[in-house]
């Protein structure tokens, strides 16, 4: 099943939505931490879902401002997607995170994924902190952390290490000195 055009144009003119208006989509661009910070810095967006087969071509082409896909994959419908857009959106908009640090350094803020993070006890069944997590050395522990976000981003994300260019000679010392270089 196709949504027919008639009653979609009908109902977005009807209640002219804030612009621009996005049809999420498998053929829109792909959805990332980027174009989240770009909507959350912006005055506003709508979303339109499809659902099944999705919609008449010229909804895409004559009344959304572009396509947004949030992966290659298919869904039933366009709820799930348009909830992805907004979580990621809304949680960037300031204020609404309790803890500004926590929207600072994140996955995808450099083409990297998140440093390892831990709870106490230190120590759980076995299974122990980093050394470097005990002393209360912040400048250590933050180059630990950028080390840790390297390396985790090199060994299960090669596609953003290898978009990023992979290391600076500054990283490949900083990976060295934490005995991460692979």
């Amino acid at each position: 099943m196709v949504l027919a055009s008639e009653p979609i144009f009908g109902a977005v003119e009807m209640v002219s939505p804030v612009r621009p208006l996005y049809l999420l989509s498998p053929a829109g661009i792909r959805y990332d931490q980027g174009l989240a910070r770009s909507l959350a810095g912006g005055s506003g967006f709508s979303l339109l879902c499809g659902r099944y087969e999705g919609v008449d071509q010229r909804i895409a082409d004559h009344l959304v401002d572009g396509e947004l896909s949030v992966g290659d994959f298919v869904l039933a419908g366009g709820e799930a997607a348009a909830i992805v857009v907004i979580e990621a959106v809304v949680r960037l908009v300031p204020g609404v995170v309790g803890n500004e640090a926590s929207v600072s350094e994140e996955s995808f803020l450099d083409g990297l994924l998140e440093y390892p993070q831990y709870t106490r006890p230190a120590s759980f069944r076995g299974w122990e902190v980093s050394r470097i997590m005990h002393y209360g050395d912040h400048v250590t522990i933050a180059r630990w952390r950028r080390a840790q976000a390297l390396a985790r981003t090199r060994d299960r994300r090669p596609d953003l290490w290898e978009a990023r260019g992979g290391a600076s000679e500054e990283e490949r010392r900083l990976l060295e000195e934490f005995g991460l270089l692979g």
